[in-house]
This record gives structure tokens, sequence and C-alpha cells, in this order.
């Protein structure tokens, strides 16, 4: 059991431990923005120390100090972590407790898939307490309690960790916060070294030996100095280098990587559908009903910036914009950032079911009424880019919401002239009709200024285009959709007939062929507070360097549509076409077909022989195969064969037996046996085993060693015992077991290869 910790330490243990947690806590900051995160972090510090401390002093088991820690956060967690759900602003209830209990499982998620800042939204502050508490009591214990006490700087390196995991993606105090934890964390290190090698040299000294605790500051003063010093050169050459050389990647963090609950992608695309408000039963009928300050504002429904040639759709995954990325979002969304007047709209859902929310500029907050507003909220998911709401699941009759927005200041239509194109992303548009550059063409043909180009355009469009829904028996036929071809159509006939899902498509075509970022926007636009699918609308919005994103009417005005000038079916007469007469080719040319490049068998050839071919084919392609297969192998074989030629007719007797002896000596190898690489002849022969490898042995040896030189029969009696001991090495084995030996690569290798090629 350790001992219980002295107050100094404990003392300075713990300040350390607030410091460097504070530290670390700072990457917090940029999840929630708020004096709630402040609290959860000084309550998680205090009351994790106050159990640590405890377990310390009781000497507490790690199961009593889990349980004291579960009970501490049961305690603190509503009031600083839930406190809408506290009873007068300190003691937990009921529905606080669950909300709290919710939070340490689905926290996590729900941190990933909300749009930051969250402030004290809901219970999203639980696994911030959870995160500082938990390391509080883990990093203290170990640094009061263990025998290795420098672990517990790993406690607000996790906490740093995690916080950037669970963070924005784009770095905030990028240098200043990692270097303050280093310097930090460093000096507490340090600290343990010297409280360490104190303790040290005090057991050393004598009982007798009279204390010098002014040496032992000194000691650690200058431990202390020389550290800092370090660390200042150390930091300052971080910061030199991370200014010199930033990073030249993106951050990825956890909500990088997780899949969004909502893809606007598999859904319809709101444009698509804008023919189907204007038909019965939804074209009288009350879609929902908004409040007296909603009235006669153009109302979104849904932004739409990508065109594949088809339709308009809500967002893509190929742009930097993140246009098709939808977040859930706090309480409040922050829009200092936007220049206009502060307005308010209340909706109630009649006949309207989608998943796109209807909107007012740019919203700011939204609360949602009635007995389905939990899971209203909970499924309210926000693009920030395009200002699109949706509900995941969708609205349905009977729910109601509250907003607040700004609208923001857009310029007069006088100053549209003045305008030049912004620098926002949008997905480039695929699959264009070159009809509408050339219309287009025709609208800006000396007109000077991007600007003045684009009121041109818009210009050229009201003059020239009628609006007809083709839904009418009284209405001129007017088709559907918005596909390259449609657009192509409208621009192209003898009368521009349309209505605004083909006119803002066009327009906002040709505004981007202008170099401005546009899209288009479907929403509702009424003077009354009951809206209907009459009131559907489109118009689009360009990217200006001067306000941002404006919105424009692309739509022509209503007129009568005049009635088709018939087209002039006057005849030309053409001059009659000879015909010359069919030549008549002789009955006896010689006619060559076609030679084919794989020449087919005679009819007339016996089945027989057909057969028999066929098996051939198979055979022969069996046999490539398997010698492909075999290749390998045979080349061994070969290699050894060759070897043993070499060796058998060498050009002396001495060299032929010294030959033989290495033969046999290569056999051995190759049938398992491993003599070491120092081993003589006659060591060989004792673990090859046998009279007649020992025979062989001396014989070698002798002709080795001999002054005189052997006779030619002395070399052929040698290889005749190779070749005898080569069989007695095979017996006994089985047939794999001798093809092994003679595939086998052991024996190949140094000067068998620098021999195979010898002349």
């Amino acid at each position: 059991m350790s001992p219980r910790p002295s107050v100094a330490t404990t003392v300075v243990a713990t300040a350390f431990l607030w410091v460097t947690m504070a530290i670390a806590s700072l990457a917090l900051w940029p999840i929630y923005e708020g004096t709630g995160i402040l609290i959860v972090i000084a309550v998680g510090l205090v009351a994790g120390s106050a159990v640590a401390i405890a377990g310390a002093a009781w000497r507490w088991p790690a199961w009593a100090v889990m349980i004291a820690t579960t009970v501490v956060f049961g305690i603190v967690g509503v009031p600083a972590a839930v406190p809408s759900e506290a009873q007068w602003g300190v003691l937990p209830t009921v529905q606080g407790l669950q909300d709290l209990v919710a939070g340490v499982a689905l926290g996590w998620k729900q941190l990933l898939t909300i749009s930051l800042p969250v402030g004290d939204y809901e219970a999203l502050l639980v696994p911030a307490l959870v995160l500082v508490l938990v390391l509080t009591v883990v990093g203290l214990s170990i640094a009061l309690r263990s025998r290795i006490p420098e672990l517990a700087v790993l406690s607000p390196v996790v906490l740093y960790l995690v916080a950037l995991a669970l963070g924005p993606d784009e770095p905030v105090r990028a240098i200043v916060t990692p270097i303050a934890l280093l310097v930090s964390v460093l000096l507490w290190l340090v600290w343990f070294r010297w409280r360490r090698r104190r303790a040290a040299i005090r057991l050393l000294l004598s009982p007798t030996a009279e204390p010098r605790p002014g040496r032992d500051s000194a000691a650690g003063l200058r431990t202390a100095i020389g550290a800092v010093l370090i660390l200042a050169l150390s930091a300052g050459a971080a910061v030199v280098a991370a200014n010199a050389v930033p990073p030249v990647q993106d951050r990825t963090v956890l909500r990088s990587a997780v899949e969004q609950p909502f893809d606007p992608r598999a859904y319809v695309s709101p444009l698509a559908g804008f023919r189907g408000y204007w038909r019965e039963p939804t074209l009288d009928a009350v879609l929902f009903t908004v409040s007296q300050s909603g009235v006669g504002e153009r109302i979104r429904l849904a932004t739409m910036d990508t065109y594949d040639g088809v339709v308009f759709s809500v967002g893509s995954a190929e742009v930097s914009s993140e246009s098709g990325s939808f977040t859930r979002v706090p309480s409040t969304v922050d829009q200092s950032g936007v220049d206009g007047d502060p307005v308010e709209l209340a909706v109630s859902v009649g006949d309207y079911a989608g998943v796109w929310m209807p909107t007012l500029g740019a919203l700011e907050s939204v609360q949602f009424d009635g007995a389905t507003a939990t899971d209203r909220r909970n499924a309210f998911y926000f693009n920030a880019t395009t200002g699109t709401a949706a509900i995941l699941g969708g609205l349905h009759p009977g729910d109601s919401y509250r907003i607040s927005a700004i609208e923001p200041v857009e310029p007069a239509e006088s100053q549209l002239e003045s305008v030049s194109p912004g620098t926002a992303d949008v997905p480039a548009a695929q699959s264009v009709p070159e009809e509408l550059q050339a219309t287009l063409d025709g609208y800006v043909t000396g007109v000077e200024g991007a600007g003045a180009r684009l009121v041109a355009m818009l210009q050229g469009l009201a003059a020239e285009g009628y609006i007809s829904h083709g839904v009418g028996e009284d209405e001129p036929p007017s088709r559907s959709g918005h596909a390259a071809d449609r657009i192509a159509e409208l621009v192209s006939g003898p009368r521009m007939i349309g209505d605004g899902e083909q006119y803002a498509v066009a327009a906002a075509l040709m505004a981007r062929e202008l170099g401005f970022p546009s899209r288009v926007v479907v929403g509702f636009e009424s003077d009354d507070a009951e809206i209907t699918g009459s009131d559907v609308v489109a118009w689009i919005e360009v990217n200006t360097a001067q306000y941002g994103w404006v919105a424009v009417d692309p739509n022509p005005p209503f007129r009568e549509i005049p009635e088709e000038l018939p087209e002039e079916n006057s005849q030309v007469a053409r001059p009659p076409t000879i015909v010359p007469p069919p030549v008549v080719e002789s009955e006896n040319l010689d006619r060559q077909s076609t030679p084919d490049s794989e020449q087919e068998l005679p009819p007339d050839l016996n089945p027989v022989l057909q057969v028999l071919l066929a098996v051939l084919r198979v055979i022969g392609w069996s046999l490539v195969v398997i010698a492909i297969l075999l290749a390998p192998f045979l080349v061994i074989v070969a290699a050894k064969l060759r070897r043993r030629r070499l060796r058998r007719r060498a050009p002396t007797a001495l060299e032929r037996i010294h030959g033989g002896w290495q033969e046999f000596e290569d056999s051995v190898v190759d049938h398992g046996l491993s003599p070491s690489a120092t081993a003589t002849r006659s060591e060989v022969a004792s673990i090859a085993g046998g009279v007649q490898a020992a025979v062989l042995a001396a014989v070698a040896d002798r002709a080795m060693f001999s002054p005189d030189d052997p006779a030619p029969s002395d070399a052929d009696s040698v290889w005749r015992a190779v070749d005898e001991l080569r069989g007695s090495l095979d017996a006994g084995r089985t047939r794999w077991q001798r093809v092994k030996a003679r595939i086998s690569l052991r024996s190949l290798g140094g000067y068998s290869v620098s021999k195979l090629f010898r002349r």
C-alpha cells in the first residue's frame, strides 16, 4: 500500500494538474464558447481533485474511487452541465438526471453532428464534464499514489487530444496552446524528477548527517531555471518553424469523417416538384400560415447550387463550400457578420409535408412549439452556406415553430449595374446547352461591365419571356422540367414560354457564364398570411464582391401570350435527280471473299478427328501450364546437373577428386543434414554416417594433402563412391523427400553458382 502523500506534495501536484488541465481545456472553447464551459471546467477540477485527494488520504481502493467519482458526477452534473433542468439552479431533477445519463451515452455523437459553437444547448456540456472530472481524478490519483507519478501528465494531454478530435476542422490557437501545454507538462516532469532525486539523496545520507535544505532548494532552482531556458528556446524555434512552414493540408477531425444523418442528395430536388404546386389539390390548399411580420416576404424553402444537366439539386460534396453538408444547430446561429434588419416569423404547418423547412432571411434561432417540439428540435438540420433548413423525417400538419432571422441589406435594382462577381464556390454546371450561350450573346453584345451585362441578361429574359405553367386549359403548352433539353427549348423556340422553374435555371446558368457564382432558390411569396401552392416562386441568388449573395428575380412579367405564327410551308421545286442504270455484272466474274482472321475447319471434317484435335489442344495447353509451373524447379535441377558435369570433367585427377567430395557434401546438405561451415571432411562423413563415407573422406584428404598427384583411376573410384553414397542417402526416404532433395536450394550458392558458367 502506498504511503499517504505529504501536504506539500499534494498542494504542488494539485497546482500543476490544475494549470495543465486548464491549458488543455482551451481546446474545448471553440466547441462551446460560453460561460457554461468555464463553469464545467471549474467544477470538474474542484470535484475531481477532492475525490482524488480523499482517495489518497484514506487509501481507497480503485473501485471505491470509481464509486465516489460517479456519486459526485450525479450531484454536480445537472447544475453544471444541464443547468436548464436544475431546480433553483442547484438541485438536480429527475429530468435533469435523465438528460445527464443520456448525455454520457449520446452527447459525443451529437457533438459531431451539430454546428459549432453549441454553448449550453441541451445536454451537450455533459461530455466536457465527463472528460474534465474523470481525467482530473485519474491524473491526481496517479500523481499522489502511483510508483510512477510522471504518468499523471497524460491526463491533460489526453484532454487536449480529445478536445481537438471533437472540435472544428479549423485550428484555433494552433501554436500558443500546444506550446503552453508542453511547457507546463515539462515543468511538472522536472518537479517530479527533482522530488525523486531529493528522496534518493536522503536515503543515501547517513542517519547522523545533517540535512541541507538550502542546497536541495538551490539544486531544484537550478534545474527549474535550466528547464525554463530550454523550453523557451524550443518554443521560440517551434513558433518560427510553424510560421515559416505552415501546414499544407486541412485538419481532419472526427466530424470530418462522421457521416451526417441528413444527406440532401437522398431526396428529390425541390425544384423538380415546382410544377406540382400548380396542380390540384395543392394549388389552392393552405400549406402553412405565417405571422404578420412574414407577410409579403420571400420565404425560402431550399437553395440549390448543383446542376448536372438534368436537375438543379441541393449541394455537392465536390466543393469546399460544403453546400451539401447539413448539421444540427444549437439554440442560436451566429449571424453577427450579416448586415440587415431583424425579422420574426411564426409558422403553423397546414397541408404542407416535406423535409425542407420554410425559413426567412439569415436564420439566427428557431424554437419549436406543440407536442412534437422535442422531436422536431432533435431532427432539425441546417446548412449555413445556403441558408437551407431541413427536418429529418419531414414536417407534418400541426407542427409549428418560430424563427428569428436577419434580413440582409441588398442593393436596389438600379445598383446591380455596378456590382462585380464574388468569389463564392459553387459546383461547375454540366451539360449547359449551346443555345443558352447564343441567346446570352444576343443579350449582352456591346454591353460593358459584369454588372451591366447581368442586368442586360435579366432585361432580355423579361422582354422575350412569357409565363405559362401549362396546367390550365386556357394556358399554352409549357413542358415541365429543367434539364438541358428543356432549357434549350425555352431559349430557342419561336416563343419563350416557361415558368419560374425554367427561368430561374436559365438565368442562373447565364449568370455563371458572365462570371457570377449563382444558385437557384425555391420558396413562397404572398401578401396573405395563408400560403397556398399558387404562391410558389423561384428566383436566383448571385454572389457579388460588394454585397455577398444578392436575390434577383429572373421571371418575366405576366402578360398575354401571342398566338404562334404559322410556319412558312412554301415548297421549292428541286431539279429531278437522274438515277443511273444499274451496272450488270458478269456472272462469270471471279469473286474472292475476304479472308477471315481465324481459319475454320471445313464442315466435312471427320467428327472423330475433330474430337482428337480438341483433346490434343487441351493436352497441349495443359502441358504448357505444367511447364510454366515446373520451370523454376527444372532450372534448379539443370543447374545441379551442370555443376556435376563440370566437377566430373575437371582437367586434373585432383580437381575431379575434390569435385567428387564437394558433390557428396552438397548431397548431404540437400538431404537436410546441416554440417557446420568449418566442419572437416571426417566430421561431414560422421554426420552422413557409414563406413563408405569415412573412407571417401580419407581418400579425399590423402589426395588433397599428398605431395604426389593422384592417379586418374582414383578419381573414377571417388565418383563411383559418390554415386553409391548418394543412393544410400535416398534409402529409407519417401518419394517426396527425394524430390525435395533434388530441388533444394541449400547447396546452390557461393562457389556452386560462380562455377556454373565455366567453360
